[in-house]
């Protein structure tokens, strides 16, 4: 029995010593220096030792075998093999840091510091166009160290700090803010109740939608048009109104509650109006004008005390 194990115990021993570390022809790193376990396979306890500085994010380099033989034996590293290799090709990971990235950037600056609303887009404009930038493949591949705009002024300068790049990038530009708001999907007449599907958002700049006084969905579905409006068509507090519950020269229910009494008569509105408003209404039989207020139901009741004296001559 030990006849047969030791046999078998000197090869696996042979097996280990003959596992020496091997120089890789091609590396890629996702750091700024390039260690032994980078280089060679089987680096053993010499894995975590630097050899020499990578190149640049996003580059590749060739280094010769007398520069990988030197740093080795730097690190300790003395004996390999080599395998026929004459050269190794390092290449250096990168993350593409862009335009949309350092945008986003902006933006959460601007909502963290409570300059834009929620809802809001904020759109960066730089002022060299479109940037890259190849950054270290890291979670975090781009921070921004400062941000100089004022609320109002589209105009902003920012310091960035990208991954793998030493010094820091400076860029300016102009800021947009953008603001969905409704427009009409299909054209309307004058009267016509907004329903929700006769609209649809768009966006516009947030200055632009501020001062013309844009509703917001809401505040629009349910309203009537005051003017016929095409498709396309942006709407504003003043194209809408509430519906009308009572429009000129129509017949209308006149009511006048006095207690436990309520009395009904028909009359003719003399003006549209929307539930709640006041309005004027001629009695039919008595040609009396008396004033109210409209109805919802399209009804309207008269409050006035004069009026309620007068109970008798409606």
């Amino acid at each position: 029995m030990h006849k047969i194990l030791l046999p078998t115990l000197l090869s696996l021993l042979a097996s280990t010593a003959l596992a020496a570390p091997a120089l890789k022809p091609e590396v890629s790193v996702n750091h700024p220096v390039v260690t032994v376990g980078d280089m060679f396979d089987d680096a053993g306890l010499l894995a975590e030792r630097a050899l020499f500085r990578a190149p640049a994010p996003g580059t590749t380099g060739i280094v010769s075998l007398e520069a990988i033989r030197a740093a080795a034996a730097r690190a300790g590293l003395v004996d390999y093999a080599q395998d026929g290799v004459l050269s190794v090709r390092v290449e250096r990971q990168a993350t593409i840091v862009d335009t949309a990235l350092l945008g986003d950037l902006i933006r959460a600056d601007l909502e963290a510091r409570g300059l834009v609303a929620p809802g809001v887009e904020v759109s960066a404009r730089f002022a060299t166009g479109d940037l890259a930038f190849k950054a270290e493949n890291v979670p975090v591949p781009a921070t921004l160290a400062s941000l100089q705009y004022q609320p109002g002024a589209s105009a902003f300068s920012a310091r960035f700090q990208i991954a793998g790049i030493e010094l820091p990038v400076d860029v300016s530009g102009r800021i947009d803010l953008m603001v969905e708001v409704p427009h009409l999907a299909a054209s309307l007449k004058a009267g016509d109740i907004i329903s929700a599907t006769d609209l649809e958002m768009k966006r516009v700049p947030l200055d632009y939608a501020d001062t013309t006084g844009i509703e917001n969905f809401d505040q629009l579905v349910g309203k009537q048009l005051r003017h016929a409006a095409r498709a396309g068509v942006m709407l504003k507090a003043a194209d809408v109104t509430e519906p009308l519950a009572v429009r000129r020269n129509t017949q209308v229910t006149v009511l006048l509650r006095n207690g436990p009494l309520t009395l009904t008569v028909l009359g003719q509105s003399l003006g549209d109006a929307v539930p709640g408003q006041a309005v004027q209404v001629m009695n039919t039989v008595s040609r009396k004008i008396l004033n109210g207020v409209a109805s919802a139901n399209g009804s309207v009741e008269i409050t006035t005390a004069a009026a309620q004296l007068k109970v008798a001559g409606l």
